[in-house]
């Protein structure tokens, strides 16, 4: 059966002594009340949760799956005790305002929480995830009755949420979905239409199920800019808060996926369902966007945890399987043959999957850290700063840490020969419950022009090279000792900003540049980003003298050698241009030769 280890002495290094997370927290009024005790206990009942609950039922969830029976959705067996114990253990809560009954937790301690969950259970984690999401969509547009009568609930889990977004024709181009929404004389709205790729969109977890939904109004203008928001309860609710009847609305179908089988994926059908505005009309796009960047940073940490499961698990394999001989002598005589783990090549994969572990989340900590920043603190310069670092990083958060995780996966199931085909060694669901996160949300194409579109070219750079500035300010201040990181970040940063204003020039003559340059651009950005966090890692543990610290140490200059080169084979790529690729004739695609 597969393991899972809960990274708690990881998670704490990168809290408190990479971030200096207490500290941050004390320096805020509104975080005051979290210390590093209370950290701990909330990391340690999430590892319990997870290491008992959540991981026992990853694989059955994953052969049994979810079924659709007479257009109801019922999730795989012990789901919905687990979920119950989720929701009294307040964890869906954890982030929330505690206003709506949540306990109002910085984002740099929920991620680590979120980790852990992705690692044991992808697709149980997605049913809270997205009523978290909802939750931050209406407590950032809904109306002060609104929020009273809906989050309580989904922060309590009595009810979940959904985000309704994608239609059969209409993917990133959501300018042109069809879902329509006429008002009634009561102020409510008659929604029609229907959605595909709902996560949750069904399901026997909780009571009710409230769907945020984007539609458009009868007299909207064309595009995004006609886009509304509206909340469409699974039953209605009434004005004192108890259920009433069943709303038009209900699953087709659910899809029967490559991976994350246990999770509902619905598509769903308004059938004049009542719905009922959030915010102002033709204002959706914003309030979506609320929840849809919160879970692009969410599909990062799922490749994270997905990565994390995969290493602890390869690790294990390699130090139990006994095969073949070291190369520099015999390692284990009193044994028919050593451990593979004395083979090059099976360290190389073990090392490269744990260099992308340890960075992956100390990026995930800076990045919720500025989020952090955004929603707590008073300084509204400091504010602007981390609006504009959360703007530029979200889609490398993304697809960055998506990527790389899943070449960490396909490295660990690698590890293992066959049996990492074979289905009770747990990597084979790995894989194929990681590929989503580099396709949902967003694909990571589509991360990769946003990156460089909106997020570079769109404000000349100014974004990237703030956030070079930052790098470059910190890193000059590491000490001789670690000329070794502090050199070749300095280096990467100053790469990224000539092939950076090299890409925002081109774009300017060749239309088609950005477009086909833009992963290898956002590959590199991610690159110079790990190297800034291994720089962090580094100073924290440079001076001291265990075996853990050190080994920060080894696996950065590990990251030094064999990974970081990589950014300037991705700058070559981009140097070589658009022409190569576009020059070829549409009808090559399809003409067999």
């Amino acid at each position: 059966m597969p393991i899972y280890n809960a990274p708690l002495a990881d998670m704490r290094f990168i809290l408190n002594e990479v971030f200096n997370a207490p500290q941050f927290w004390q320096a805020n009024e509104k975080l005051a009340h979290l210390d590093s005790a209370t950290a701990d206990a909330i990391l340690e009942e999430m590892a319990k949760f997870t290491q008992n609950i959540t991981l026992s039922i990853n694989r059955s969830g994953d052969e049994e799956g979810a079924r659709f029976e007479n257009g109801q959705v019922y999730t795989a067996t012990n789901f919905k005790d687990a979920f119950k114990q989720y929701a009294e253990g307040g964890w869906i809560g954890l982030s929330a305002d505690e206003e709506w009954g949540g306990q109002g937790m910085p984002k740099m301690l929920t991620v680590l929480a979120d980790e852990m969950l992705f690692a044991t259970n992808p697709s149980f984690m997605l049913y809270p995830l997205l009523s978290v999401g909802a939750g931050m969509a209406l407590s950032s547009y809904a109306s002060q009755e609104q929020k009273e009568k809906y989050l309580p609930k989904i922060y309590s889990g009595e009810w979940t949420g959904t985000m309704c977004l994608t239609e059969p024709h209409a993917g990133t181009d959501l300018g042109i979905i069809k879902t329509k929404a006429e008002p009634n004389a009561d102020g409510s709205y008659h929604i029609t239409g229907t959605k595909i790729f709902i996560t949750g969109g069904d399901h026997d977890l909780t009571e009710n199920i409230i769907h945020l939904v984007l539609a458009k109004t009868p007299d909207a203008p064309a595009g995004s800019r006609g886009i509304s928001l509206f909340i469409v309860p699974k039953y209605l609710v009434n004005d004192d808060g108890h259920l009433d009847e069943r709303n038009a609305v209900g699953p087709g179908s659910i899809e029967h996926k490559m991976g994350i089988k246990a999770s509902a994926t619905c598509v769903m059908n308004f059938d004049g369902a009542k719905g009922y505005l959030v915010g102002n009309e033709n204002e959706g796009l914003a309030a979506m966007f609320v929840m849809m960047n919160y879970e692009r940073l969410s599909m990062g940490i799922q490749g994270l945890g997905a990565s994390e499961f995969a290493y602890q698990n390869a690790a294990q394999y390699a130090t139990d399987r006994l095969q073949g001989r070291s190369a520099s002598g015999t390692q284990s005589p009193q044994k028919p043959a050593d451990s593979i783990l004395v083979h090059g090549d099976v360290r190389r994969m073990l090392l490269n999957a744990r260099a992308n572990n340890e960075a992956s989340r100390a990026f995930a900590v800076y990045v919720a850290q500025q989020l952090d920043i955004t929603k707590f603190s008073t300084d509204a310069e400091a504010i602007k700063i981390a609006n504009d670092r959360v703007a530029l990083l979200t889609p490398i958060a993304k697809a960055y840490l998506t990527d790389t995780a899943f070449n960490a996966v396909l490295d660990a199931q690698m590890c293992f020969g066959g049996h990492g085909y074979i289905r009770e060694w747990g990597l084979e669901q790995c894989v194929r419950d990681l590929r989503i996160a580099q396709i949902y949300e967003g694909t990571n194409g589509v991360q990769s022009q946003d990156l460089i579109g909106r997020k570079v070219i769109k404000n000349d750079g100014a974004f990237i090279q703030a956030f070079i500035d930052e790098i470059r300010e910190e890193v000059n201040q590491l000490p001789s000792e670690l000329n070794f990181i502090k050199d070749v970040t300095l280096d990467s940063a100053t790469e990224i900003e000539v092939i950076t204003r090299y890409i925002i020039d081109t774009a300017h003559e060749d239309a088609n540049f950005s477009n086909t340059v833009a992963v290898d651009y956002l590959h590199a950005v991610g690159l110079l980003s790990f190297s800034y966090m291994f720089a962090k890692i580094c100073h924290a543990a440079l001076d001291k003298q265990t075996e853990f610290y050190q080994n920060k140490l080894m696996l950065a200059r590990y990251f030094v050698a064999r990974i970081l080169p990589d950014l300037k084979l991705r700058i070559m790529r981009i140097q070589s241009g658009s022409d190569i690729i576009m020059h070829f004739d549409q009808d090559y695609f399809t003409t067999q030769s």
